[in-house]
């Protein structure tokens, strides 16, 4: 009998890496995530044609994806959990929880997810929080044992609420390490990663994770540089990427789709991903 988590892995990964693109913001309650995923079974459509490897998508809308005829679309990655420390203004309570609590899993099952994903905020003062996120992905841990379902971790280690708006991502590379680890000590089998500030030292999250490490891409950013940092952290053994806003958030989203996947799967610099992006057709 074929180890069912093995299968789903294998359907995520193709050669050991992966483009997964998180169209997943609804749930984050932010207005500003929502530019250029107003027409969701729109970008569904196009990013199904672009063909990533991967999807991530809350239960509401993974109809769109797992809707499509045909056998050749992109995997669905399932988001289990919401929370609200990704709005600008800092909320008198900070919360994480399971989208359902009863059984977390399951939908993903129904809608025959690859993957799903859970996050572990490490706030600054906000023990509470942070204890919520483990409660959270203990209790998914033992449904993705049972059922067989990669469980992919997401730590975020911020920054101070600043006057600039919302948590920033702290890059600082021994707090992500950290982080990390106690991801897959809790039994990541996936790691979604913020890069480090020094793309130099992103090795060493690899090399705590123990498991493939997909980097986060957080907000929309000059795009010759995404491909730039994309390219030196696969050269310290990221095994691919998770990109939302830098990718729906393009005019042409298929385009960076293409590129980004010259450079995982096939190696591409960033200087030849962005010849690939600026290729027509």
């Amino acid at each position: 009998m074929y180890d069912s988590k093995k299968v789903r892995m294998n359907r995520l990964f193709h050669n050991g890496r992966c483009l997964d693109v998180a169209i997943d913001h609804g749930v984050c309650n932010e207005p500003s995530f929502l530019d250029g995923l107003e027409n969701m079974a729109g970008i569904v459509d196009v990013l199904a044609e672009a063909g990533p490897d991967a999807i991530q998508m809350n239960y509401g809308q993974a109809d769109l994806l797992q809707g499509r005829p045909g056998k050749d679309k992109p995997a669905l990655v399932m988001r289990i959990d919401m929370g609200n420390p990704y709005n600008a203004l800092r909320h008198r309570e900070m919360w994480a929880v399971l989208q359902n609590a009863h059984d977390p899993v399951v939908p993903a099952l129904k809608l025959d997810a690859a993957c799903v994903v859970v996050n572990l905020f490490m706030l600054p003062d906000e023990p509470a929080l942070f204890r919520q996120c483990v409660e959270n992905i203990a209790r998914v841990r033992q449904d993705c044992e049972r059922y067989g379902m990669p469980l992919m971790i997401e730590p975020l280690v911020m920054q101070p609420n600043s006057g600039r708006g919302g948590y920033l991502v702290d890059g600082d590379a021994q707090k992500i390490v950290t982080l990390v680890r106690l991801a897959r000590e809790m039994g990541a089998d996936i790691i979604k990663a913020d890069p480090t500030t020094d793309p130099a030292e992103f090795g060493r999250v690899v090399e705590a994770a123990r498991c493939p490490v997909l980097v986060r891409g957080g907000g929309k950013a000059d795009l010759r540089q995404v491909f730039a940092n994309s390219h030196a952290l696969m050269q310290q053994g990221a095994h691919g990427m998770v990109y939302g806003r830098n990718i729906y958030q393009h005019a042409s989203p298929s385009r960076v789709v293409r590129a980004l996947m010259a450079m995982i799967h096939d190696g591409a610099n960033d200087e030849a991903a962005w010849r690939i992006y600026e290729e027509r057709g």
